[in-house]
């Protein structure tokens, strides 16, 4: 008989058992929209400024755009970035509490260091050598040197960085823990990287969930002087509200002016509300109905439409105007001296480009104000426009 019940010791277990299972039910942590959107912007705005940086190391023109932000686990990192990778860790010393982590492919790691050690990147070695680890750490030093410049522009603080500890990533279950930050959430940034016709891919940035609060806060802070960090935002239930009885009247009464027949006399004494009858046969008399008219879609505020732009107004830009280009050979360079005239493609008196984070939205002509250059607008894009090229 005692095989066929439980002991109490036995159902003790069980139900320490049952609620230790319900106390692991795991917290989910998120971002709001808005955070998702300054970290993006931020990203977008930082590795601009890299990316510049990094063309002239690799002497190829390089795009880093298209921030995509969203909150993973650890192991979903291996869905973007195959194994082996190449990652690279970042400790902030100054200015701000935290770290990131850059991660790449070991195929673009290896067009990279090929172009830093002199190559053009067409032949790369087949093995990642420790001089290569080295160049391509050199390579996202320079890179994050001048993100943490432009931050340091964009927070109005002094940002600095450690030197990056760079390895090549075999496992995820092995290394994760020596470079990814701690936590059971991290937020993801994938950027699409572009190195000349010889990388199209991506690169990501995977912050701690804590230190992209303290980087949202700390740009809101120097925006609006103070900011909470908002909780994740979830759909309520539509409310229906219930017309007073004022507003039913007040429909009732516009509904009954409208009818083609006369309107019938209230009874029970209610006041009878003033009305222009001739007006109103005036209004819906067929011979005066006239089109309506809209204002183009394209003349509406720029700010409409737009989410949380608001956040981001106080966000600075490069602003870069382009005179002109030249393609000279190795040997016209080098003969170049002091007092050598560079002759552009651009021709006299002809447009120049207006750069916004290197994506031009307008041009115009160079003038001369108290001694200093400028440049005044002939053509520039609508507003609307200019924010889809920024973002």
């Amino acid at each position: 008989m005692s095989s066929d019940f439980l002991s109490q010791d036995e159902i003790d277990a069980l139900l320490r058992g049952e609620s230790a299972k319900g106390e692991d039910t795991e917290h989910v942590e998120t971002l709001s929209e808005m955070e998702c959107d300054a970290i993006g912007e931020i990203g977008n705005i930082a590795f601009g400024t890299a990316a510049t940086t990094l063309s002239m190391l690799l002497r190829h023109k390089v795009n880093i755009t298209a921030p995509r932000v969203s909150v993973i686990q650890p192991n979903d990192i291996s869905m973007d970035m195959s194994i082996p990778h190449i990652a690279a860790r970042v400790d902030y010393t100054e200015g701000l509490t935290g770290s990131n982590v850059l991660a790449i492919k070991q195929t673009d790691a290896q067009i990279i260091a090929d172009l830093m050690l002199g190559g053009d990147g067409s032949n790369p070695s087949p093995e990642v050598s420790e001089m290569h680890l080295s160049a391509v750490a050199e390579a996202m030093n320079q890179m994050m040197g001048s993100a943490a410049t432009s931050m340091s522009t964009m927070l109005m603080r002094t940002v600095n960085i450690s030197t990056p500890h760079v390895k090549t990533i075999t496992s995820l279950d092995t290394d994760s823990n020596e470079y990814l930050p701690q936590g059971n959430f991290l937020v993801r940034i994938l950027f699409r990287l572009q190195v000349g016709e010889l990388i199209d891919s991506n690169i990501i940035q995977i912050l701690s969930m804590e230190f992209a609060h303290e980087l949202v806060a700390t740009l809101m802070a120097q925006s609006y002087g103070t900011y909470e960090p908002q909780a994740p935002i979830t759909s309520p239930e539509p409310i229906l509200a219930t017309p007073s009885a004022a507003a039913r009247s007040a429909y009732a009464q516009t509904a009954q002016a409208t009818q083609p027949i006369a309107p019938s006399v209230p009874r029970g004494g209610a006041p009878i509300p003033e009305f222009d009858t001739e007006s109103a046969i005036e209004t819906v008399h067929p011979d005066r109905v006239e089109r309506a008219v809209f204002a183009p879609l394209d003349e509406r505020p720029y700010g409409e439409g737009i989410k949380n732009l608001d956040l981001l107004m106080d966000v600075p830009l490069e602003v870069t105007v382009e005179l002109g280009r030249a393609k000279k050979l190795l040997r016209d360079v080098l003969d170049m001296s002091i007092g050598s005239v560079l002759e552009l493609e651009t021709l006299a008196g002809e447009p120049v480009d207006i750069l916004v984070n290197r994506k031009r939205i307008a041009r115009g002509e160079v003038v001369v104000i108290d001694e200093h250059f400028g440049v005044r607008v002939t053509d520039i894009l609508s507003p609307a426009e200019r924010v889809k090229r920024l973002q």
